[in-house]
């Protein structure tokens, strides 16, 4: 069974440890994330990001036996969400979809979000990062858009951007 927890990000190793001790080694963690790129000081920097701030999903055979209140006191863990033994399949779903989008390196990339025609995005990588810019249409890897009175197209892979 899949669960949603909330950890904190000083002390997720312990967590990991702590979960590992008390489970077993089959014990699957998941949080997806992203490479973000930005500009400081006239240098690119790279940040990973994980996609679901400081949640994650955490799979296990047992976790449909025990009650999650026993986990309570791990180091490292703020609480269990309620309600993801309800939202199985979604959770699943989700899962599945990060994994398909994922890159040869673990991380998520553009094809994951699903880009609609005449809204408003932000880059997120690049030298236009942290611009705003709309799609005016799309093809198979490339996309038209309008960033300030420019029109031009890029390459929808090279780029990360989020909706606004």
């Amino acid at each position: 069974m899949w669960t949603i927890l909330k950890f904190n990000k000083k002390d997720i190793n312990l967590l990991f440890d702590d979960l590992k001790k008390k489970i077993g080694k089959d014990v699957i963690i998941y949080k997806p994330k992203i490479i973000v790129e930005s500009f400081r000081k006239n240098k690119l920097v790279k940040k990973e990001i994980y996609l679901l701030g400081d949640y994650l999903l955490c799979y296990h055979e047992k976790f449909n036996h025990l009650d999650l209140r026993c986990f309570a006191f791990l180091r490292g863990l703020k609480y269990f969400l309620n309600g993801s033994g309800v939202a199985q399949k979604e959770i699943k779903a989700f899962v599945d979809m990060c994994k398909n989008s994922e890159n040869n390196k673990g991380f998520i990339t553009t094809n994951f979000f699903e880009l609609i025609k005449n809204q408003e995005y932000k880059f997120k990588t690049g030298p236009f990062a942290q611009k705003i810019f709309k799609i005016v249409n799309f093809q198979k890897n490339k996309i038209d858009i309008i960033l300030g009175n420019i029109k031009t197209s890029i390459n929808k892979k090279k780029f990360l951007f989020n909706p606004i």
